[in-house]
């Protein structure tokens, strides 16, 4: 007999569920408190879908962490390790938030509204706790709070052609990880050029949760003439592209250089950034690990698995595969791995499967396309 999930008042159900379920959501997970659709029993047409039309993703477990305030703009610095006096109000930058240890404690898009409003667009964790206790121990003046803001995604080289019928031309001069606040038919929103894809989109963060159902109605009307459809982000795509999917991918003691972020911190940012110190350490020393791809000798199509599998190389271990998947496009079973710096691309390794299964395979640099 199947297991069940067992609802409870603990996990919520986002302002998009109803309509979710109307149109055949199969499966859940739970992503920030909340039930996150993962598929409607097409997995390949999903994919197919998001890769060569337009997908529509309820997306309202990405929560924010609004800071309003005159110490908005302080906090926000001294959360993440970005130089962030040169951010204009209407942009979204994609941050790393560390512990004093340099330990990677999300990964989130931070998104200026003003010099005093500013959001921090979370993956999954408690970062709304974080902020509050460091707020307090720095006696900094602000309220801090999760909003009433809930994206639906927009997903696949025919979104653009969905937004222009929706809010005009002008649209498609929008730069990535630009936003705007508008309404949509009396629904108001921020409409921003983003998204966990890498097939172009956007993301509507709606501002009202009673008018989720609506909104989604809106959305599926504009798009039925380029076939649009429900989806989720998708685990194939994300992989073969090799978004970084904090928790998934990395662990307690992974910081940004590991996880190829790198380049998300400025080492020249002010001192009284949290972690900070320790990622020149880091830097200086060099990290321990890093992310590579694998590819796995294996003709048929493996099982999906989030769960840690350890890669050997010569019979020693030398890190895990944090995840892998069939991949359509190059039809190959394929994995990320956060491994020894010792390993580089084209050593062959050994990869023990949670079904107990040891496949071989070849390391490869990422993304896989």
């Amino acid at each position: 007999m199947p297991a069940h999930l067992t609802p409870t008042a603990r996990v919520r159900r986002s302002p998009f569920f109803d309509a979710t379920v109307a149109a055949g959501v199969t499966s859940f997970s739970v992503y920030n408190h909340m039930y996150m659709p993962t598929g409607y029993g097409d997995r390949m047409g999903e994919y197919w879908r998001l890769i060569n039309g337009v997908s529509m993703w309820d997306v309202a477990c990405q929560r924010q962490v609004e800071l309003i305030g005159p110490d908005a703009g302080r906090l926000t610095q001294v959360l993440c390790p970005r130089k962030l006096e040169n951010m204009r109000p209407g942009k979204g930058w994609y941050v790393a938030v560390c512990d004093h240890h340099g330990v990677l404690l999300n990964d989130p898009v931070l998104l200026k509204l003003s010099d005093e409003h500013y959001w921090l667009s979370i993956a999954d964790g408690d970062l709304l706790l974080w902020a509050k206790a460091v707020a307090a121990e720095c006696s900094l003046e602000m309220t801090i709070r999760e909003p009433d803001v809930s994206p639906l995604a927009v997903q696949g080289p025919k979104a653009i052609e969905v937004m222009v019928d929706l809010f005009g031309d002008k649209i498609r001069t929008m730069r990535y990880f630009h936003f705007r606040e508008t309404e949509l038919d009396g629904i108001p929103l921020v409409l921003a050029r983003s998204g966990w894809s890498k097939q172009g989109g956007f993301e509507l963060y709606l501002s009202d949760g009673s008018r989720g159902t609506a909104l989604w109605n809106t959305i599926r009307e504009a798009g039925a003439p380029y076939d649009i459809g429900p989806g989720s982000p998708n685990h194939m795509e994300r992989v073969e592209n090799a978004l970084l999917s904090f928790g998934g991918d990395t662990d307690a003691e992974t910081n940004p250089f590991e996880v190829r972020m790198g380049k998300y911190v400025d080492l020249d940012a002010p001192d009284f950034v949290i972690g900070i110190r320790a990622l020149w350490d880091v830097d200086r020393e060099g990290p321990e690990r890093h992310q590579l791809g694998v590819i796995l000798d294996h003709d048929g199509r493996l099982t999906h698995h989030d769960l840690p599998s350890q890669v050997s190389r010569a019979n020693a271990p030398a890190g895990k595969m944090t995840t892998n998947t069939w991949s359509p496009r190059l039809e190959r079973n394929i994995g990320i791995c956060l491994v020894s710096v010792g390993l580089a691309a084209g050593d062959r390794v050994s990869v023990a499967l949670p079904d107990g299964r040891h496949v071989a395979g070849t390391m490869c640099e990422l993304p896989f396309i």
